[in-house]
């Protein structure tokens, strides 16, 4: 291979390596046509400063190894959002490394593990030696003295439109965008900054943890006796559901209806007002809220919740004798968190037996969840500590499901004809009102579902915590602030626990009531079930 060549073949490879994308929407053509300011920075900062001298070498293998790193932590990228739609966090992502090992080792057995494995040894140790000959042809150059000075000058120039550009991006100053981008430089950038952000909130929840009084304690719950606590979040169920003219004549009103359903079987209710973390999405966050005891208002907090020590609601029920199932129907892929958060059994979408269609975006009505998770659960010898993420008044809101007789539920095949009825998405997103009036009816259905669930609940009853996780998009909800309901539901002697905490009879709590963080929850929760206090 001639000189011009290899120098053209080894700018290549550090081209290739510096524009690679990090996220599935950039793996287009177009990105082959990102201009890397880093690029003149490597080739001819290292002609400048030649092949021979102290630390050369090792400059070449240190730059290489670098180069290497980052590439690998862009593929980690990649498949973390495509998996779970958020971006690698080396602090949480690499405790759930195990975990994805023995996924892969069920699904395809110990040979195909091992050789995926020894192939991603092979491929990083190949990129490593690309980018070190790479690097190394460029800083054999061989320029004269008179030569180095200006490649140096040069590399110096792209080095400072690099800073300048990747300062810019990650907000630290304001100023002109530079011609090319420095996306590699920016990745790395930013990871560090969010390693750093992630350790500070670990430190906070490890504080957290040490300081928990229930940590250790295996004597909770106990004024449950046998019944199960059963936690279920109906999906943007917010204070507009009272507060907004819009809906609150429906909602109220079957909430009102419900009331009487619970009287009539013999359960008593209290409602109050919990402030959310998060408003218009991200429901996990509000799961792991309520679950920690500590607030996550984002996912790194989340990540950094999950690599901490921090016991959550579902792993001091286990450790009371309780078995926690986490039941998720919008779940479609493996869920490693969800061993980290504390669920012993996990039923995503797929183990639910939905034999039915979907109802565009999700995946079973909130009648066929609620119908099955005991039986997919499985019989057992401890009572069950259950979290309920139903999906139904999730957007798009169509079609709106419909209750069936509940013997009639079955596999979920009897929702077929109401999974293909109505409007498409793409007629209700066109007008903002029709949106709202979607969203008005969906959300009354979840509400109808699972009030009429609980009233038919069988003995021994549970004690049903039902909430919203967030309230719905601004322009949806109508009304400012991150409030939703919060409702208990049991028997009356079981709910009498709870009237130390000041909240409204029935299922329509008062608007005075003051609302309480979401991530008090837990704590109060124990308190009131348990007959001795903190210790």
């Amino acid at each position: 291979m001639g000189t011009v060549a290899r120098r053209l073949l080894a700018a290549a490879i550090l081209h290739l390596a510096l524009i690679q994308p990090n996220h599935p929407g950039a793996l287009t053509w177009g990105a082959l046509t990102l201009v890397p300011l880093e690029l003149p920075v490597l080739t001819l900062g290292l002609a400048a400063l030649g092949e021979r001298g102290r630390g050369r070498r090792a400059l070449r293998w240190g730059l290489g190894s670098l180069l290497a790193a980052i590439i690998t932590l862009k593929f980690a990228d990649l498949g973390t959002t495509i998996a779970f739609g958020r971006m690698f966090d080396p602090l949480t992502d690499m405790q759930l490394v195990p975990a994805g090992l023995r996924l892969l080792h069920g699904i395809a057995g110990p040979w195909i593990t091992l050789g995926l494995l020894a192939g991603l040894g092979l491929a990083l140790m190949g990129t490593l030696a690309a980018l070190v000959w790479a690097l190394g042809v460029w800083a054999a150059l061989g320029l004269a003295p008179r030569g180095r000075w200006i490649a140096g000058l040069v590399a110096a120039n792209f080095a400072m439109l690099a800073i300048s550009e990747t300062g810019l991006h990650l907000g630290a100053w304001r100023g002109i965008n530079p011609p090319g981008s420095a996306f590699t430089t920016r990745v790395a950038a930013e990871h560090v900054r969010d390693l750093a952000r992630s350790r500070a909130a670990f430190a906070d929840f490890a504080q957290a943890a040490r300081r928990d009084p229930y940590a250790g304690r295996d004597d909770l719950f106990d004024r449950l006796g046998t019944r199960d606590l059963i936690v279920i979040f109906v999906e943007s169920y917010g204070r507009a559901s009272f507060d907004n003219a819009l809906y609150a004549p429906t909602h109220m009103g079957s909430l009102r209806e419900a009331e009487g359903k619970l009287r009539r079987a013999g359960l008593a209710s209290l409602s109050g007002w919990l402030v959310s973390p998060v408003e218009g999405g991200q429901s996990w966050l509000a799961h792991a809220t309520l679950a920690s005891g500590l607030r996550i208002s984002d996912q790194r907090r989340y990540g950094a919740l999950l690599a901490s020590p921090r016991r959550t609601l579902w792993h001091l029920g286990a450790a009371s004798g309780r078995h926690p199932a986490a039941v998720e129907p919008a779940i479609v892929l493996p869920w490693p968190e969800g061993g980290k958060l504390g669920f012993r059994t996990q039923l995503n979408a797929a183990k639910l037996g939905y034999e039915g269609p979907p109802f565009n975006w999700v995946t079973m009505p909130d009648q066929y969840v609620l119908s099955a998770f005991r039986d997919r659960i499985g019989p057992q010898h401890e009572p069950l500590f259950v979290e309920i993420a139903l999906i139904s008044s999730h957007a798009p809101w169509t079609p709106v499901p419909r209750l069936v007789p509940w013997t009639e539920v079955g596999d979920g095949r009897i929702f077929a004809d109401q999974a293909s009825a109505g409007p498409s998405p793409e007629e209700v997103w066109a007008d903002e009102a029709r949106v709202r009036d979607q969203y008005r009816r969906s959300l009354d259905y979840s509400l109808r579902t699972v009030m009429d669930w609980a009233a038919l609940a069988p003995d021994p009853r549970p004690l049903l915590l039902v909430l919203g996780d967030h309230p719905p998009a601004g322009f949806v909800s109508g009304i400012e602030g991150s409030d939703v309901p919060m409702h208990l539901i049991g028997p009356p002697d079981l709910i009498a626990a709870f009237k130390g905490w000041g909240w409204t009879p029935g299922l329509v709590p008062a608007g005075d009531v003051a609302p309480w963080p979401m991530e008090e929850v837990r704590d109060h929760l124990v308190e009131a079930l348990t007959t001795s206090g903190p210790r």
